[in-house]
């Protein structure tokens, strides 16, 4: 990248539109590289969360199944979960990590509580921006193999999802029909067959 390449956008105003404790909710205006400003551009702040790729002593695939606001409908996905801060707060700067869990322990914690599964194999495999449109949070990716079903779920008050084993071959027919939709969920299976 050559060092005529101006292409950063400067922000010149910002209002918290929502700023508590599960998110920072933001309109920003912007002076482009060519010196017009635009607004608004809305963005926002929530927690890094881990992903996990998860199989069991037989290979398959542990996925949970669960609704999604989003989209509004039940999706089938792999094992996730926010990265607890000790300020309470639902999102905050990833480089102070004095405030927040370690990855790998919230990844651990994230695979007993939804799916009662441990494994002492794990594999860090990228950190990635969830959203890096509008989003400041960050998805890191573990695969977790020959995992043991050692307990039940234990799972927040807002979770209600089921555990259900697959076949690769099962989920790529899901993710072609669209019920298998996280985007990061599905990196997350393409890098694990790289680095497993």
């Amino acid at each position: 990248m050559g060092e005529n390449e101006k292409l950063e956008w400067e922000e010149i105003s910002c209002e918290h539109i929502i700023n508590d404790e599960w998110i920072d909710f933001r309109k920003s205006a912007y002076k482009f590289p060519d010196g017009r400003t635009f607004e608004p551009y809305y963005s926002y702040s929530r927690r890094d969360y881990v992903v996990i790729v998860a199989t069991d002593e037989e290979g398959n695939y542990i996925c949970v199944r669960q609704f999604r606001h989003g989209i509004k409908r039940v999706t089938t996905e792999f094992c996730a979960g926010g990265i607890e801060r000790t300020d309470g707060k639902q999102y905050g700067n990833r480089l102070n990590v004095e405030s927040s869990e370690d990855a790998l322990e919230a990844a651990k914690r994230e695979l007993m509580e939804e799916t009662g599964y441990e494994s002492d194999d794990w594999k860090f495999l990228l950190s990635v921006p969830s959203n890096a449109t509008m989003a400041d949070n960050y998805a890191n990716i573990f695969v977790a193999r020959n995992c043991k079903k050692v307990s039940g779920q234990s799972l927040d008050e807002t979770e209600f999802l089921n555990v259900h084993l697959h076949t690769r071959a099962e989920i790529d027919s899901m993710i072609e029909a669209g019920e298998f939709p996280q985007a990061v969920h599905i990196l997350a299976l393409l890098l694990s067959d790289k680095k497993m």
